[in-house]
């Protein structure tokens, strides 16, 4: 996840994973923190930047619905949420387009993301980008799978275990063991 900007205001979502951690501007969401081991560590995570805790306002509050839906399990489309990624360069830009892409239920490779923005040599480019993701869930890194469709790796708290869970609240089950979704660590 990239810093925050210092006015970013933020709040912090229980749901049904975990907390769930947001920050906006007045251009659109600019970063969603996944759970960290407890709701303190996410909420230290999200104040580390001296962004301050806030009321989100109605945007924010339609991404929290959805963001709770999802977290359920129920099929949602984030392709209408407004993101504010201008501190994100040009070529993670491209790739996190391509990867909004991805529908509920749908993997790619690294390697698929690369030739969709015409950079068919960039996979690991590609990876890297995504593990640079400050979108998590609405830029949806977690259905980019490494070749051969292996799990790849994920860098929330939880890594390609948390990976796997996400995939499987949309009915996606790469490899095998994967666990049931009381929260997105829980045993």
């Amino acid at each position: 996840m990239r810093a925050l900007a210092a006015a970013t205001p933020h709040c912090l979502v229980d749901t049904a994973i975990g907390a769930i951690g947001l920050a906006w501007s007045e251009a659109g969401i600019t970063c969603l923190q996944l759970p960290g081991p407890d709701r303190a560590a996410t909420e230290r995570r999200l104040a580390a930047s001296g962004s301050p805790p806030a009321e989100p306002p109605e945007e924010v509050a339609r991404a929290i619905a959805m963001l709770e839906r999802y977290c359920r399990g129920e099929r949602v489309d984030f392709s209408s949420l407004p993101l504010d990624l201008s501190g994100v360069g040009a070529f993670d830009r491209a790739v996190y387009e391509a990867a909004r892409e991805v529908r509920w239920g749908q993997t790619v490779s690294y390697g698929e993301i690369a030739r969709r923005i015409g950079a068919p040599e960039a996979a690991r480019a590609v990876g890297r980008a995504l593990g640079r993701n400050p979108v998590a869930i609405v830029v949806p890194c977690h259905r980019i799978l490494a070749s051969g469709g292996r799990i790849g790796g994920f860098s929330a708290f939880g890594g390609a275990r948390a990976k796997q869970r996400l995939l499987a609240l949309e009915g996606v089950h790469p490899g095998h063991g994967t666990p049931p979704i009381p929260g997105l660590l829980a045993d």
